[in-house]
């Protein structure tokens, strides 16, 4: 009976030590990416900013065009320089110089409106590079080449219209001593790739240490019941012989034991000496990323609810081309942040269950065998215990739905965006139909003159033909009214639609990503405090 629970006492045991190992590696997969997710969302960051600016630029563009150049036709300028005495042509292009003047104000206040949510993405991406700094970011992740970058051996490889890491980089060159391309945690605290690195190579170990002492207490379990047995049987040669083999196994134990004990010992110095000052230090630069996005996103709120009286306004200026591959590039840009967020959320969330888990392994272990405790532990544990509770707290979906609606809301402008464009170009083919009658029409008319030509069945005909091709271009000429009509439409729609959809899509995302910002500023505030707070003040 005895055996049957030494056994299962021995299973449990280096199940428990395979479950901490598995954990520990779960742990080093986590940390890798959340380090690769924040560093992804900084990236989206950058892209929807470079995005706005792009959108800005060509809606500014199509201002100034608008506003500074006369009207001109698409078409030929063949049909305007000439006429006839039956028709005058228009341009249906044209608009009129008192409503650009009228929209103009607004115009500019929405085109500088976009370039302040440009300038407050780069200034929320900027506020991420201590976080960026202590979870090591790999330069891997955006390693790219380009005429118009450098690539640097940490962060990333941007043009230079985008935020680069460039002085982080020449400052790593020029300082000396601990501090290097990871600042203030390489060489005070160590790195926190590196600490997590080298504990699951300790717990590696000490799994497979615990394994073999257990195959050695096993044997010796053998031993000694045989040497009981020989006991009873009084076989002394072979007893002594035996005896030799225990004390053996015995002194294995011994070795063993203290083994098991020393890589403990590594674990429990690094958890106390690396580990925990580098997770209040991340605690805390987390605590004044959202703090400083939570001030950034604030500004682009209020900026886009500055411009929700003028939602009504409509401006006839059309789509260019340009505007319509910015407002595409917009649309990827979003796309990128939605996904980038919800990438870095549930990263962030894996990374801390994980390490939590790996925690509770390593502090508490079986009743009837605990593991040695000392004054660090318990505080890591409570931090690690609150910052997993505290997470579920956070309301990420909120975020991730305005996120979504703003992309969703943008994809409309493209579509609209399109069905301008299908009718400009409708209305370019019915103007040039329109044109090739109206030039046939002059023609006849100026080989035939109506005033001179005398009565004969050949005049006959030729003025029916004239009076049929009339009829002709009127036809065309109404169709092309049509066609201007709902192309004319076709913009305003555009205009208002895409004013309305990015001010309310914008408002909406801001709400909810402050609303983000200001409970995680109030999470990691807790448990940055309480950490302070411990018992044994240490220097974070």
């Amino acid at each position: 009976m005895g055996c049957w629970y030494s056994r299962i006492e021995r299973e449990e045991t280096v199940s428990h030590y395979k479950a901490r190992k598995r954990c520990m590696k779960q742990l080093k997969k986590a940390r890798r990416a959340f380090s690769s997710a924040h560093a992804t969302y900084i990236h989206s960051l950058h892209n929807i900013a470079s995005a706005l600016l792009l959108f800005a630029n060509a809606e500014e563009t199509t201002l100034l065009l608008h506003y500074l150049l006369p009207p001109t036709s698409p078409t030929s300028d063949t049909l305007l320089s000439s006429s006839s005495s039956a028709f005058d042509f228009w341009n249906p292009f044209h608009v009129s110089l008192s409503s650009t003047v009228e929209s103009n104000n607004f115009d500019k206040d929405f085109v500088q409106a976009v370039k302040v949510l440009h300038n407050y993405f780069l200034k929320a991406a900027h506020a991420a590079i201590y976080v960026s700094l202590l979870l090591e970011v790999p330069s891997s992740t955006f390693r790219t080449r380009t005429k118009a970058s450098k690539v640097y051996s940490c962060g990333w490889s941007l043009s230079s219209s985008l935020w680069s890491w460039c002085s982080i980089s020449k400052l790593s060159k020029r300082k000396s001593g601990p501090v290097t391309i990871y600042g203030a945690i390489r060489g005070v605290n160590g790195s926190h790739s590196s600490t997590v690195e080298r504990l699951y190579k300790l717990e590696k170990k000490l799994c497979q240490e615990v394994k073999n002492a257990e195959t050695i207490k096993m044997e010796h379990e053998k031993k000694v019941a045989r040497l009981r047995k020989l006991e009873m049987k009084k076989g002394d040669y072979v007893k002594i012989k035996r005896n030799k083999e225990v004390k053996k196994l015995e002194s294995l134990m011994t070795i063993a034991s203290h083994a098991i004990e020393t890589t403990d010992a590594e674990i429990i110095k690094l958890r106390e000496t690396e580990l925990y000052p580098q997770l209040v230090k991340l605690v805390k630069g987390l605590r004044s990323m959202w703090r400083s996005m939570y001030k950034y996103h604030e500004v682009q709120k209020n900026t886009v609810q500055q411009l929700e009286g003028f939602n009504n306004m409509t401006s006839s200026n059309p789509t260019s081309d340009t505007l319509r591959k910015s407002t595409l590039h917009l649309e990827v840009g979003i796309q990128q942040w939605h996904q980038s967020f919800c990438k870095l959320f549930k990263a962030h969330r894996d990374y801390i269950q994980s390490l939590t888990a790996w925690l509770s392994l390593s502090l508490f272990h079986f009743s009837r065998n605990p593991v040695k405790k000392t004054a660090d532990e318990p505080k890591i544990h409570t931090l690690c215990e609150e910052w997993n509770l505290a997470v579920d707290r956070i309301p990420e979906k909120v975020t991730s739905e305005g996120i979504k609606s703003l992309l969703e809301a943008v994809h409309a402008n493209v579509v609209q965006q399109r069905e301008e464009h299908k009718q400009k170009k409708k209305l370019v083919a019915a103007l040039k139909k329109h044109e090739k009658k109206v030039v046939q029409l002059q023609s006849i008319e100026s080989k035939h003159d109506p005033y001179s030509m005398l009565e004969s069945s050949d005049t006959k005909g030729t003025k029916a033909c004239v009076k049929k091709k009339r009829l002709k271009v009127e036809h065309l000429r109404a169709k092309v009214e049509k066609v201007k009509i709902k192309h004319e439409n076709s913009i305003k729609a555009t205009r208002a639609m895409t004013r309305k959809n990015l001010q309310m899509g914008f408002l909406q995302v801001f709400q909810g990503i402050m609303s983000f910002s200001s409970v995680s500023v109030e999470v990691f505030e807790s448990i940055y405090n309480k950490a302070n707070t411990a018992p044994e003040k240490r220097d974070v």
